[in-house]
């Protein structure tokens, strides 16, 4: 296993090159343009000069800021807060604007419950009348002939 090690290391290199070039803006892109970097990292990529070359020349870095703070240290002073969903006034503001709209929801199934209602009575009245003509439930066997 350990003798795949330097070609599993070469291949992390080349791969973290070619989607780093892949993923850089052309503003940050020096000296060639970005479409012969990734054709440069792609040649010569087993032999390491590809990536490294992009690496060292081909993309700018930032510069460190004046005042020493790392874009960590910029993230943990202006973290955004989280807020719950029961604790958020905007969301809570959203479901009573829902909650509004379900009144025609309600009274439309009233109206579906009421018709339902008509129509098993109307079913229940033709069923009884209609065994009122026909007599007994048990019909009749048929003559033989």
């Amino acid at each position: 296993m350990l003798r795949y090690l330097p070609f599993l290391l070469v291949l992390a290199l080349w791969i973290y090159a070619f989607i780093d070039c892949l993923n850089t803006p052309e503003s940050q892109v020096r000296g060639l343009p970005k479409v012969i970097w990734v054709i440069i990292i792609l040649l010569f990529g087993e032999v390491l000069v590809g990536p490294v070359a992009w690496l060292v020349a081909g993309k700018q870095r930032r510069p460190v800021t004046g005042d020493g703070s790392t874009p960590s240290q910029w993230h943990r002073n202006h973290r955004t807060k989280f807020v719950a969903p029961d604790d958020n006034p905007e969301f809570l503001a959203s479901l009573k604007s829902e909650n509004s709209g379900n009144n025609k929801d309600e009274a439309l199934l009233k109206d579906w419950e009421a018709d339902l209602r008509r129509r098993e009575e109307e079913l229940r009245r033709t069923e009884g009348t209609k065994d009122e003509t026909n007599g007994p439930d048990d019909p009749q066997p048929p003559a033989k002939g």
